[in-house]
């Protein structure tokens, strides 16, 4: 099987890639991947030093935007994935045209070029953030997408695209919807790598409002695992919500993360909210599980590993939270 696999040097997409060709879902066997990336500030060449050199593995420097460089690389893929995304919400607040550019005319470039080039299958990635805020009960993929920020709204419009392309030219999509990722090799911007090399360069940890945001943890493994059994198995024109299973307020997060660190409370500093912050998010994942999916991988053990890595992998970060583009 041939895929092209985009966004692929970023955190998901990174693992996806080194999961597939390590043998995480079964033997790759005669398994191609075509690994297409922008490298934006984001992307990152190192997150692929594992299987730099494996020969199933061909890495392009390239948009998802670039039509006519779709239209070379397409032709002859059995499917299409497609991680690629501006996916940082404080980012999308400051300035939503990167967003809109990337995550909605980038996909329907992605999905015209698919479906010239006649490719069987189309998985696009999007997130429960599309739903916009729940206080109580969960997510079907059936609700109403309420995006609430740019970025959650470029993530809905790219998913409503997803869904003309299989409802009006009859082609293979899926779109899966996860809740929050962590793991190794996130980008220092967001809560949990952030909060946890501040406090291992001496700072605080900035915590929005009142710090009772409620959001679901999935371990990147789970995620990707998922992933993949939407793209054997995934029901063309549905989507499949990925969840994870653990709802935390953003303050129970903050004091695990405290104690993993070996800091104490007054490292807490309190900052204004951020504008229009959803106040929870929580999916039901029924669907996927039809299709054999459980998170495998217990919150507690997941974040005392994500913390160890960044605690061994100083070289990997350090870089990333010193340069100008760093949030």
């Amino acid at each position: 099987m041939r895929l092209l696999v985009t966004g692929a040097a970023g955190f998901i997409g990174s693992t996806y890639v080194r999961r597939l060709l390590g043998g995480a879902y079964g033997d790759p066997g005669d398994v191609r991947i075509t690994a297409l990336d922008k490298l934006t500030y984001a992307g990152n060449p190192a997150n692929l030093a594992d299987v730099h050199d494996h020969p199933g593995l061909t890495f392009v420097q390239g948009d998802i935007c670039d039509s006519a460089l779709l239209a070379d690389l397409l032709p002859g893929h059995d499917a299409v994935v497609n991680f690629a995304a501006e996916s940082h919400v404080d980012r999308s607040i400051a300035g939503a045209d990167d967003f809109v550019r990337t995550n909605v005319l980038g996909t329907q470039a992605l999905l015209s070029a698919a479906r010239a080039a006649r490719v069987p299958r189309f998985v696009h990635i999007s997130t429960d953030e599309v739903y916009g805020s729940i206080e109580t009960g969960s997510w079907t993929e059936d609700c109403a997408l309420l995006a609430n920020s740019p970025y959650a709204a470029s993530k809905a419009g790219a998913d409503i695209l997803a869904r003309s392309y299989a409802r009006t030219y009859g082609m293979d999509v899926s779109v899966t919807r996860c809740s929050n990722n962590y793991g190794p090799h996130q980008y220092p911007e967001k809560l949990i790598p952030l909060f946890v090399t501040n406090l291992m360069e001496g700072g605080q940890v900035p915590l929005y409002g009142d710090g009772l945001c409620v959001r679901d943890w999935l371990h990147v493994d789970d995620h990707c695992r998922g992933i993949q059994l939407v793209l054997e198995k995934g029901r063309p024109g549905e989507a499949y919500n990925i969840g994870g299973g653990e709802e935390l307020t953003n303050l129970d997060l903050t004091h695990r993360l405290l104690r993993e660190c070996g800091a104490g409370p007054e490292r807490i500093a309190h900052v204004p909210d951020r504008l229009g912050h959803d106040r929870r998010y929580s999916v039901d994942d029924s669907r996927i599980r039809e299709l054999g999916y459980a998170p495998r991988v217990p919150f507690a053990e997941g974040l005392a590993r994500t913390v160890d890595w960044y605690r061994d992998n100083p070289q990997w970060w350090k870089p990333l939270r010193h340069e100008p583009t760093a949030a």
